[in-house]
């Protein structure tokens, strides 16, 4: 910067020549330099407040526009999450066969407050705890005058609820609409639709996703906008349902069981028509999972599909079924029964002594331990483990249920001779009363293999040969003769000529050490007409005992097969079965050539 000097020199000179005061013009240099170091400072001063204004309209910008955000955005708490999709709450129905509501959508609304807007706190709490007795009013009272500026109240409320809360009238109370899941039926079906949850939530809509059952196997199928809801439609029938569940109910009571199952299945499509597992639970109020004691105890747990256990003499006709298919014999070839038949240390033993011999309709019908297991040595362990194998013993069912999935065969590790003699009539392989039905679907549609399966089939899905048509015929009237003449006689239906197989095992102890001597699993694996069989029914009792005798009758004969005659004699209407005369066997005629 060039300063200019007060008093210049030339100036000075050319003012003392004229006459004039050298002073005035130093003077006046400084009255211009003292307008150039105002105006430099105004300039500098101006700029200063231009950028300090640019600062806070900058500042006032950002402060304005994240208010406004938040004045359109959900209260919730504070919570890391990265940017998604908006939430979707919308849901598919889930149907029967005939399209009757099993699950649906209902409009409801939440229940939040922000505590900072609340004029009353005490008197809000103090209400609150009134409306709801499963609410603490001190609890309440410290959330509403701590820190918090949000909590969930209720996630769910009735009509009822939404008023009483508005007439409470504090500003701090405030509601949210949203949806959730309706089952109007309550407990029916419970252990197929499984239930509901809420995912992803907001104080405007919430996300509804399965937990169990359908739901949560057709979770994304359910939710997908591109469905534009479509119902879900399930094989069961609603009618069938709720009575196959009314007497299944009345049956454990009855034979004071502790849990029972029942499975009915179409033999051609493989469709579930009814899956029942008692003690159940409402889908509406679905009950916490256990943290103690054993899962089967739980009303969560699904006995058709995860009940894991030994059948008993219903696994005899696959061994009966299998000698013919192989042609070691025929249903009057003659079976050596004595015994106790000796295995090393191992000995078996009949329930009652049957002779020294009988044919094998008869082990069939006698349910002789001691036949079938002749029967299984002649049969030997590989073409038993590849028969059970093909009739699907060896994996899970693939019916469509997220607990099916735990179901699995318990095997023996080292199957030995003496494995297959036990396994032939019931005991060392354990399956569910699932595999129990889509096994005897193999015998009932003609020898052919099916997955059981929940959802409505437009036509027959059978799988791969299992068995000749003539085996599987054969092995129907055993099992016909096991209702008119041997241990299901109680299982006997007038005009539906039910046919099929008791089986009684003992229960393992929960950690092992052998079985309990008074506690069974009874079965009974049914077929019904058992001339042009459409439907296999499993029924299977936990722990049952009849106590109308001088002592306690726990064989299936007793518990399960009147259970299932009940329940055959109530659903085979609504399956559009008439009752009609059973067909005369005709005797078996050989050709000759002359």
């Amino acid at each position: 910067m060039i300063r200019t000097p007060l008093r210049p020199l030339a100036r000075i000179l050319e003012a003392r020549q004229k006459g004039e005061n050298p002073d005035a013009i130093e003077r006046e240099n400084i009255r211009l330099r003292h307008e150039e170091m105002r105006d430099r400072a105004r300039q500098r001063a101006e700029g200063r407040l231009l950028v300090l204004g640019l600062f806070f309209l900058c500042a006032f910008s950002a402060v304005g526009g994240r208010m406004a955000m938040l004045s359109a955005s959900e209260p919730s708490e504070p919570r890391a999450s990265a940017a998604g999709a908006a939430i979707v709450a919308q849901r598919a129905d889930i149907v029967d066969r005939q399209g009757r509501i099993l699950a649906t959508n209902l409009e409801t609304y939440s229940l939040y407050a922000q505590p900072p807007q609340m004029i009353d706190p005490e008197h809000a709490a103090t209400e609150l705890a009134r409306i709801f007795p499963d609410l603490e009013r001190e609890k309440l009272l410290k959330d509403f005058t701590g820190k918090r500026k949000f909590l969930w109240i209720r996630k769910k409320l009735s009509p009822e609820q939404k008023q009483a809360v508005h007439d409470i009238g504090d500003p701090g109370l405030m509601f949210g609409p949203r949806e959730m899941r309706l089952y109007p039926n309550g407990r029916l079906a419970a252990h197929v639709l499984g239930g509901a949850g809420f995912g992803r939530e907001g104080v405007h809509a919430a996300e509804v996703i399965g937990v169990a059952g359908v739901e949560r196997r057709f979770d994304d199928m359910l939710r997908d906008p591109s469905n534009e809801g479509k119902a879900l439609k399930l094989s069961l029938d609603l009618s069938v349902q709720a009575a196959a569940e009314q007497v299944l109910y009345g049956g454990m009571k009855l034979m004071n069981a502790k849990g029972a199952a029942a499975v009915l299945m179409d033999v051609h499509t493989g469709e579930i028509l009814s899956l029942v597992s008692l003690p159940d639970f409402d889908p509406n109020d679905r009950p916490r999972p256990p943290t103690q004691g054993q899962a089967a105890d739980s009303p969560l747990f699904n006995r058709a599909v995860q009940g894991v256990y030994e059948l008993g003499s219903t696994f005899k006709i696959f061994a009966a079924a299998q000698a013919m298919e192989l042609g070691l014999a025929r249903p009057d070839s003659v079976i050596d029964t004595r015994g106790p038949l000796r295995w090393g240390k191992f000995r078996i033993r009949d329930y009652h002594y049957y002779g020294k011999e009988m044919s094998l309709t008869k082990v069939i019908v006698k349910s002789s331990n001691i036949g079938s297991a002749r029967v299984a040595q002649e049969i030997g362990v590989e073409r038993q483990k590849d028969f059970l194998r093909r009739l699907g013993f060896f994996e899970a069912t693939p019916v469509e249920l997220t607990e099916a999935g735990g179901g699995v065969p318990l095997l023996p590790p080292n199957w030995s001779e003496l494995s297959t003699m036990t396994i032939s009539y019931g005991h060392g392989l354990s399956a569910t009363p699932m595999h129990l039905a889509a096994a005897y679907a193999v015998i009932a549609n003609g020898g052919t293999s099916v997955k059981p399966t929940l959802l409505k089939q437009d036509a027959a899905q059978l799988g791969p040969r299992v068995m000749s048509s003539q085996t599987a015929r054969a092995a129907r009237q055993m099992l016909r003769k096991v209702v008119t003449e041997g241990t299901a006689s109680f299982g006997d239906v007038p005009g539906y000529a039910v046919a099929g197989k008791t089986g009684t095992a003992d229960k393992p102890k929960e950690n092992g050490g052998g079985y309990y001597e008074d506690r069974v699993i009874a079965n009974f694996a049914s077929m019904f007409p058992a001339h042009d069989p459409q439907y296999v029914l499993v029924v299977t009792l936990d722990e049952p005992s009849e106590n109308s005798g001088d002592k306690p009758r726990r064989t299936a004969g007793w518990t399960a097969v009147p259970v299932a005659a009940e329940m055959i004699r109530r659903v085979a209407p609504l399956l559009g079965l008439r009752p009609e005369i059973e067909p005369a066997t005709l005797a078996d005629i050989t050709l000759t050539s002359n």
